[in-house]
């Protein structure tokens, strides 16, 4: 019987063109995912989902979908699924990564010039007759400073676009190398420089735990007098509140923004105040991109569907079913790897060096590389998979190195992995033991063995007495369950190191008391 796909949201007929040219039963219903009981009265005939954003593919929907193998977002952002819930059903979630870039880019430009020149409010006046010429003076754009919050595939074509505009360029992405920023003709610095410098600030970043109100009030004041602000890449990146009151003042000159926290934006603390551009989320609304994404999403799971192949899923390495029962112990290990060095690293990324020994040398290692690459990025980056990971790093300017060789130490075979900073390098280390659980054998050189859980404590200190009996102490007032506990040292007395595996996430306050602990130099509560 031949796989059969929902089209649940608007999308391109390229899409349904490309299913029936594959052999695919389709049904186009680009209402259908608007009403929730609907969709789930219906999901149950379909191997394939394809959506947009309007559809919410919940754990219930994904719990009706028995005969469910793969959702395909057709475009990058993939809130409105639940992934875990999909993850655990076996269900494959696609996106297309790359297929609104250009788009997305060439809205902030626009944004970014109607800022400028108060296009929106001039339009509205002169349609109403009022020819208020002296009342919508403008700035020009030219020889001003853009500062970039994010420089990774669509900031890096916002740069090379305002390059082109004679603006000098400065951004701030930890992930961008010196080198690739001086390929991209920008120039890499920190948040503050950024705010104290930049006359227009344009963000093209994830929204994570770390970028969250990336601008908030405290930001703002930073900031040059009348600066602007172009927000065409998520909702909750700005604050806000605290954008209104820096319009309300003047402290900002003006702002384009296309994303809000809550969408559709039926009303919004934003909306009236002075100089402020908005669009409702048009970043990727092109006939090209629209065209783009369907096609791309259309393809990539008919692929899996037909073929069984993979790519650009969330959740899922690209692997072939021949290559699976050895290699995704290791895929799982090098994952780990990276997630661990990614979450200790805070400075900007230059390298990365993976070194492969003993059997694993002679496996599908970009598989493996790909797996850490995901590691190294999710922190920053949440919706990297193991087929843009590659691509995002080159994009940053990101060296990799692959390192192989046979069985030298005592280990029959183990990965390990270097990053490399602006500061320093990083080493972590890990083999399979029979079981087929990943273990991390080494970090930093320090020799240790400990297998990762869901969450966990890295810290290091100087190996004194009365070390472990303090940090107990405080974990046990606190109520923090120790699971396990894995020690290692230099020499005694010296560097140490302790992973800490505990039964949920440490708050701020306990990390703090920790942190005030005789010889301990660094804490990092680390999840997997």
């Amino acid at each position: 019987m031949a796989p059969k796909v929902l089209i649940s949201d608007k999308l391109s007929a390229a899409a349904v063109d490309v299913f029936k040219s594959r052999g695919v039963e389709v049904d186009y219903l680009p209402d259908l995912g608007k009403d929730k009981d609907k969709l789930l009265a219906a999901i149950d005939q379909y191997d394939g989902l394809a959506i947009r954003s309007a559809t919410k593919v919940t754990e219930k929907v994904i719990a009706a979908a028995h005969r469910l193998k793969v959702v395909g977002r057709a475009g990058i952002g993939v809130d409105n699924v639940d992934i875990a819930a999909a993850s655990a059903r076996g269900v494959i979630v696609m996106n297309t990564p790359f297929g609104n870039s250009i788009t997305t880019a060439e809205h902030a430009i626009a944004m970014m010039f109607a800022v400028a020149r108060k296009i929106a409010a001039a339009d509205a006046s002169t349609q109403a007759g009022k020819w208020e010429k002296s009342k919508f003076m403008g700035v020009e754009i030219t020889s001003k400073t853009l500062g970039l919050i994010g420089c990774g595939n669509i900031g890096s074509i916002v740069a090379e676009r305002a390059i082109g505009l004679k603006m000098r360029v400065i951004a701030f992405d930890p992930f961008l190398s010196p080198e690739r920023a001086l390929d991209l003709g920008v120039e890499k610095v920190d948040l503050d420089t950024l705010f104290a410098r930049a006359d227009v600030i344009s963000l093209h970043t994830p929204l994570t735990d770390k970028t969250r109100n990336i601008i908030d009030a405290a930001a703002i004041d930073k900031m040059r007098d009348g600066v602007m602000l172009i927000n065409c890449a998520r909702g909750g990146l700005v604050d806000e509140t605290a954008l209104r009151a820096g319009l309300d003042s003047g402290k900002v000159g003006g702002a384009g923004v296309d994303v809000f926290i809550e969408e559709p934006a039926r009303e919004n603390v934003l909306f009236g105040a002075p100089n402020l551009v908005c669009t409702p989320h048009l970043g990727a609304s092109t006939n090209e991109a629209q065209e783009n994404v369907a096609l791309q999403v259309a393809e990539q799971m008919a692929d899996y569907l037909v073929n069984g192949a993979v790519s650009n899923a969330l959740n899922m390495p690209s692997i072939t079913a021949e290559e699976a029962p050895r290699l995704t112990p290791f895929v799982k290990l090098a994952e780990q790897l990276g997630s661990f060095a990614g979450q200790l690293t805070e400075t900007g990324l230059t390298g990365i060096r993976l070194e492969y020994e003993g059997d694993v040398a002679e496996m599908n290692t970009r598989a493996l590389t790909a797996a850490a690459l995901t590691g190294v990025l999710q922190p920053l980056l949440q919706t990297v998979n193991m087929v843009s990971a590659p691509v995002m790093a080159r994009e940053r300017g990101i060296s990799v190195e692959e390192v192989k060789r046979p069985r030298q130490g005592a280990y029959e075979t183990y990965i390990r992995l270097t990053v490399q900073t602006e500061r320093q390098e990083r080493s972590v280390a890990g083999t399979v033991f029979a079981d087929g659980k990943p273990r991390i054998i080494q970090v930093k050189g320090i020799n240790m063995e400990a297998e990762l859980g869901a969450h966990m404590l890295y810290v290091t200190n100087e190996d004194k007495p009365g070390f472990i009996g303090h940090l107990g102490t405080v974990l046990g007032e606190a109520g923090v369950n120790i699971a396990t506990f894995n020690l290692g040292r230099t020499a005694e007395g010296e560097d140490a190191i302790c992973l800490v595996e505990v039964d949920g996430a440490v708050g701020d306050a306990v990390i703090g008391r920790i942190e005030a602990l005789p010889h301990v130099k660094q804490v990092k509560p680390l999840q997997f």
